[in-house]
């Protein structure tokens, strides 16, 4: 069962707030130094920075309400969003870290007060681990008991993958570039500065792969919690004028919205008036127990 957030925006400001102070520390810094996993690390920063922003406004709109234009409501705006920033994510910061990297490698440029780079590197460390430590607590309480690994997998909630997979890889490529700046300042080889902007880029176009394939599948059209339909025959169950369930469909319309239609066989003796009043009572019984069901439309049929 997906557990709504108290707020939809909190994991995503937190993080807009660190990476606007990160990447400050780190624009500065990578001008001092010169330092080309610094450069990749600034761009990363603030690409997040604009990422966080466009989820913001994803998250806004998609809980706009029903038109008649959109009967179903804007939920899907979460997962466009989404997906634009695994695209920029791959671009803005994966492919450019990897061509600056390239051109440190072959055209090496002298990087100095790499002491100033070690320290900001470390206090972004500090404020990337404890965002991301936040971003695997929210996650947490919202799988449950699924394995974590499946939860990113399976979950609806694309702006909470999308920050924790930024924030991962931020966390990473921080390591990375310390790593970078430390081997470049004790043995005074420019090319581990170089390595360590290719391969911060590797870790932005691997997560950014990753997310843009879990919100593809939600753009194209996901089923619902599978848990959904084992509650919805539980429901089906307490009423004993049904016969059976013919047909069951649910469909993802945004982050906390679902489409259901379920299509059920009654008793050969049942009243048109009775079947319309299990009906209303069914509906009200599901939206009770998983109030994400925002549209449910239950149709009676007979086996064929």
């Amino acid at each position: 069962m997906t557990h709504e957030s108290e707020s939809p925006y909190h994991h995503i400001v937190q993080s807009l707030f660190v990476n606007l102070a990160i990447s400050v520390a780190k624009g500065i810094v990578a001008v001092v130094t010169s330092s080309g996993a610094m450069l990749a690390e600034t761009i990363h920063s603030v690409a997040d920075c604009f990422n966080q922003l466009l989820l913001l406004w994803g998250v806004r709109v998609s809980s706009a309400p029903t038109t008649r234009r959109h009967p179903f409501g804007k939920g899907r705006e979460t997962y466009f969003w989404s997906f634009i920033v695994a695209l920029l994510l791959f671009s803005g910061g994966g492919i450019f870290s990897i061509y600056e990297g390239l051109h440190k490698l072959s055209h090496p440029e002298p990087v100095t007060n790499l002491g100033w780079a070690i320290g900001v590197l470390l206090f972004a460390l500090i404020l990337e681990g404890w965002s991301t430590v936040s971003n695997i607590g929210e996650i947490n309480r919202r799988r449950g008991r699924q394995q974590f690994y499946r939860y990113l997998v399976d979950t609806k909630d694309a702006d909470l993958i999308v920050v924790f997979g930024e924030n991962l890889a931020a966390t990473l490529g921080l390591l990375v570039g310390l790593l970078a700046v430390l081997f470049t300042t004790f043995t005074e080889n420019l090319a581990y500065d170089a390595l360590g902007s290719i391969i911060i880029g590797l870790l932005l176009v691997a997560v950014a792969v990753f997310i843009a394939r879990e919100v593809k599948s939600l753009i194209v059209g996901e089923s619902a919690d599978p848990l959904l339909a084992e509650i919805v025959g539980e429901v089906v169950k307490g009423e004993p004028n049904i016969t059976e369930i013919l047909n069951l469909v649910t469909l993802q319309q945004g982050p906390g919205q679902v489409v259901l239609h379920l299509k059920i066989a009654f008793q050969s003796d049942i009243s048109i008036t009775e079947a319309c009043n299990i009906i209303n009572r069914i509906e009200a019984d599901i939206k009770k127990v998983r109030p994400e069901v925002r549209w449910c439309f239950v149709e009676p049929d007979i086996p064929r």
